[in-house]
């Protein structure tokens, strides 16, 4: 859910009960156990579990190693959902064995450099780019705003070498110019089909 969309249903649900119910008790409903309440709020799905990235953590709470681990988790479900269901079956064995890795070596390299404080406000887009959009995902700061990394695919087709996919990130350190190599996937001959279709 939009943060401005729970606000505003924060703000509401404690109007109209005159206070008696608080957002920090919406708060603890919505993330707690007690599923039959969050159907009043919002439907669970798996893309708004991998949307809401560690929205509440507490400060004793925060593992950064589970954290990154989910993380590489929601990496892999928007790749997926990138792929969309005509071309992953085709390239998954190949993305988990040679691009997944690399994906997971570039989140353990920027948690490295925030400290535990800032590293809970990161957060990872839910939507991928479709159609012929490179985008898979970003990691964005929550606390300023600002993407600090961007994953790509872009589509290749050099002269007689058919179609492959060309998987890379950009970095807020050089204003996302360069392109850092996370590998590529042969396609085929053919034109491969959009994104998410």
């Amino acid at each position: 859910m939009n943060n401005w969309l729970r606000k505003t249903l924060f703000v509401l649900v404690s109007v109209l009960t005159f206070g008696l119910v608080t957002p920090t008790q919406l708060i603890n409903t919505v993330n707690g156990e007690n599923l039959a309440d969050r159907d009043a709020f919002e439907a669970p799905s798996t893309e708004s579990h991998y949307g809401q990235t560690n929205t509440f953590i507490e400060e004793s709470d925060f593992d950064k190693e589970k954290f990154i681990e989910e993380l590489i988790k929601q990496a892999e479900f928007q790749s997926y959902q990138k792929f969309g269901p005509r071309i992953k079956p085709v390239i998954e064995n190949e993305f988990r064995e040679i691009i997944l890795p690399n994906i997971e070596t570039a989140l353990e390299e920027i948690a490295v450099q925030f400290p535990k404080e800032d590293l809970k406000n990161l957060t990872i887009t839910e939507h991928p780019g479709a159609g012929l959009s490179e985008k898979i995902f970003n990691i964005n700061n929550r606390a300023i705003g600002k993407d600090i990394l961007r994953f790509h695919v872009r589509r290749d087709n050099p002269p007689q070498a058919g179609y492959w996919f060309n998987f890379h990130y950009h970095t807020y350190h050089d204003n996302f110019q360069s392109h850092h190599e996370l590998g590529s996937i042969f396609w085929a001959k053919n034109t491969p089909p959009k994104w998410m279709s």
